[in-house]
């Protein structure tokens, strides 16, 4: 996993450099901004950043780039494997919209709540071949490809093959996969690719050393040469490319995946693999302050930061001031409202039952849970609220909300201080009654943040055609179980699914069923032009990230690398998706609030007398990539975090 509290921090003078508006030009940041007039590639490690950079020098467009940046970060464990998922958002010039892609993989055959509840699950579990959905990046991959890019397989897997074949090793991989052997153990086909130097003292990996891949070489050689044979056959480009994407899906690379995954225990069979395809779907979006902001659809987190949108449109942010304490609740209070929603209605819509999304997303909702935010404390009692109204229906789940804000309520104490200013109860507040075990006497500790941030990594692609590409994709993080000779790590995406309805009905494990993921690439238009693409890793933060780089941008005139390397403020009022088997894992840590380390003692004594438990760290945010369109000039500015090896190169 990446770790997000690596790098050193800035100076004062980078911090107040942070808020001189874009239009000054001030560029004082720990790392420069890019420019471009052509293009521009932006991915978690350098070396797959080149990559994407060989494609547009070979002339080809944002979606030639992406997919070669996407390979690339694969073959190089960056936080995720070829067996992982895919999630993007794709501007489409001529047809000027944006088009969705949804590549994530389903629940196998065979994975039902009985099964794991036997197993004494109160999650699904979060490694081995029990954790995997289907693979979706491949498929995922050629989809786009093949529909909206310009080059071969072969020439955009060419970068990834050669990696494959052996690449300088970075150290944050290779420290991972020694932290993670003991596990790699457990798995035979993942023993043999990752612990090169097994019986000594280090089995992984060094830093800088030349790691091969050979089985991975293979799959990735059998993939091309499907698309060679059928050129040969006389097929078109986008056919040729299916046919490896059959291969993948349908043939021996199939046949070998499922027996390696069979023979460790896994439930995915050559069934589930066939019947498994990516979709092409309409995305979500709101407007505003005339920026249309674009998110994948409720099978993702994404619709979170729409929903905090529309519920800060009823704020003066910037008279509140960037980061002051007004501003801080404000915004945290948003999020928990926001999340709560999250966190009971969001699934996969592909389903008998579908979110009331409409409803969660509209203006009047909005309001009328804006107006539930008391200004002067924080309300721990954040519970779902009833969006069916909204869209001319009634709640088929007011029963279960019920019992649930009575199973999970906050014990009297953290009520204490808690003075509603207006009704809550009629939103599905807690009982004042419920004897249920304290939320916030749940420990923050190590553990569950490493679970509230695991990351991932990030693809972001513009070219001066006007494509804009991005991504986040995941799955197959290590310490991975690799299924058999393919080289390619299975997904671990299965732990966000829940086993019980009464914490989100609408994400309850069945086979052929997507989770409910915490992936959440975006893109921004102005004016039918592209405006950003941004996106970030790190678990349920994502969007509470996201949503405050584009405020940095929109609201205090920030350039994209300064935004993404401005301090941000994280709640832990959440149900995590990732990570740990058991409920109390799982729980929101109400008030818990993850501040700036350079956080002034004025305002984190304002924000304790509103009722928060305050966490300082130096970094405060997962890396933020992103591409802002600058409409004055035709030139295009990137944002690379200063927190991780994400990096970008532009022309």
């Amino acid at each position: 996993m990446k770790r997000r509290y690596l790098s050193l921090l800035p100076t004062v003078a980078v911090v107040l450099a942070a808020f001189v508006p874009m239009q000054g030009k001030a560029q004082r940041t720990q790392k420069p901004p890019l420019h471009g007039k052509h293009w521009m590639a932006i991915t978690g490690k350098p070396l797959a950043a080149t990559a994407g950079a060989q494609l547009f020098q070979q002339g080809g467009n944002a979606v030639d780039a992406a997919c070669a940046m996407l390979a690339a970060t694969c073959t190089m464990w960056d936080v995720l494997s070829w067996g992982g998922e895919t999630q993007a958002l794709i501007y489409h010039p001529k047809l000027k919209k944006v088009i969705a892609i949804n590549a994530l993989g389903v629940a196998p055959t065979g994975a039902t709540v009985d099964f794991f509840r036997s197993k004494g699950y109160e999650f699904p579990p979060e490694y081995g071949p029990l954790a995997a959905v289907t693979p979706g990046t491949p498929g995922g991959l050629c989809h786009m490809l093949a529909n909206y890019g310009t080059k071969s397989l072969a020439e955009v897997l060419a970068p990834a093959m050669e990696m494959a074949a052996g690449y300088p090793i970075d150290a944050q991989t290779a420290n991972s996969i020694e932290r993670g052997k003991d596990r790699i153990k457990e798995w035979p086909y993942s023993k043999k690719v990752f612990l090169v130097h097994e019986g000594k003292e280090r089995e992984a990996p060094e830093a800088g050393e030349l790691f091969v891949q050979k089985d991975l070489l293979q799959t990735l050689t059998k993939l091309v040469e499907a698309e060679k044979e059928a050129i040969t056959a006389g097929k078109d480009r986008k056919s040729a490319i299916m046919a490896a994407y059959d291969r993948f899906y349908k043939g021996d690379i199939a046949d070998e995946f499922v027996r390696g995954s069979s023979e460790q225990g896994g439930l995915i069979t050559k069934e589930d693999l066939a019947n498994w395809k990516p979709i092409e779907e309409e995305p979500l979006h709101v407007n505003y302050k005339g920026i249309d902001v674009y998110k994948l659809q409720e099978w993702t987190q994404g619709p979170a930061m729409l929903q905090s949108l529309q519920l800060l449109k009823n704020f003066d942010l910037k008279a509140m001031g960037y980061n002051s304490a007004p501003y801080i609740h404000t915004l945290y209070q948003v999020m928990n409202l926001a999340f709560a929603d999250r966190d009971f209605y969001y699934g996969d819509p592909y389903t008998e039952h579908r979110a009331p999304i409409q409803g969660l997303l509209s203006d009047a909702y909005a309001k009328a849970r804006a107006a539930m935010i008391d200004p002067q404390h924080n309300n721990p009692a954040v519970s779902p609220g009833d969006p069916y109204p909204y869209e001319g229906k009634k709640n088929p789940y007011k029963a279960l909300l019920q019992q649930r804000s009575q199973q999970f309520a906050p014990n009297s104490e953290q009520k204490k201080d808690f003075v509603p200013k207006h009704d809550v109860s009629a939103m599905s507040a807690p009982s004042a009654g419920s004897a249920a075990a304290p939320l916030a006497s749940l420990p923050t500790d190590s553990i569950y943040m490493d679970r509230l941030l695991r990351g991932t990594t990030t693809v972001e692609a513009a070219d001066a055609e006007g494509w804009v590409v991005s991504i986040t994709p995941s799955g197959g993080w290590l310490p991975a179980c690799i299924a058999g000779n393919t080289g390619v790590g299975m997904s671990q995406r299965i732990q966000s699914f829940v086993l019980d309805s009464l914490i989100n009905p609408f994400n309850v494990i069945a086979p052929g069923k997507r989770p409910r993921v915490t992936l959440t690439p975006s893109l921004a238009l102005k004016g039918d032009k592209p405006y950003l693409s941004f996106a970030v890793q790190g678990g349920d933060t994502q969007d509470q990230n996201l949503l405050q780089f584009f405020l940095n941008m929109v609201e205090f005139d920030m350039t994209p690398q300064q935004a993404s390397e401005a301090p941000n403020i994280n709640s832990n009022q959440l149900w995590l998706s990732l990570g740990g088997t058991k409920v109390d894992d799982r729980k929101p840590r109400s008030g818990s609030l993850l501040l700036d380390k350079r956080t002034t003692e004025a305002t984190i004594k304002q924000l304790k007398k509103m009722g928060y438990s305050i966490q300082l760290g130096e970094r405060t945010s997962g890396p933020i990539n992103a591409i802002y369109f600058d409409q004055n000039h035709g030139t295009l500015w990137g944002g690379s975090s200063n927190n991780g090896e994400d990096y970008g190169i532009g022309w």
